[in-house]
């Protein structure tokens, strides 16, 4: 028998606020039934077709490091990743570091924060990722 992940924890100092910011990057929704609202200490949001789930969880110590897990974003169909990046910045992330042309141009990511620091990555999109692969290794 094995377990599952019941949902995502952030930390974070403000769980409405982190809540509010992430639902518009990944089209997350409220769960039902789950009290959503400005000074909340805890926020839960779903994927409305996956079902994943983020609990938002606040607390008194503040982020000092890298996040030694973050998520890796791909932009939805009919989007491009630097077109991703630039609806990410608008909607207040941060750069964090600029990977873009690691192995070839078209080829890295883009490394952002949310508006707490917390770093997550944007990817290629499935359509970029098949008309130019990661080079092979030799």
């Amino acid at each position: 028998m094995t377990s599952f992940i019941s949902h995502t924890t952030i930390d974070c100092a403000n769980a409405y606020e982190l809540s509010e910011w992430w639902k518009p990057v990944l089209g997350y929704v409220d769960l039902e039934g789950d009290p959503n609202l400005p000074g909340h200490e805890e926020c839960l949001i779903r994927d409305p077709e996956t079902g994943h789930m983020l609990l938002f969880i606040e607390v008194p110590d503040t982020k000092t490091v890298k996040n030694r897990i973050h998520f890796d974003i791909q932009p939805r169909p009919g989007t491009t990743r630097d077109e991703e990046v630039e609806r990410l910045l608008a909607l207040g992330a941060a750069w964090v570091e600029d990977h873009r042309n690691i192995r070839g141009p078209g080829i890295g990511w883009a490394t952002l924060a949310d508006p707490a620091g917390n770093e997550f990555c944007v990817l290629r999109s499935q359509a970029e990722r098949d008309a130019n692969p990661q080079p092979q290794p030799s």
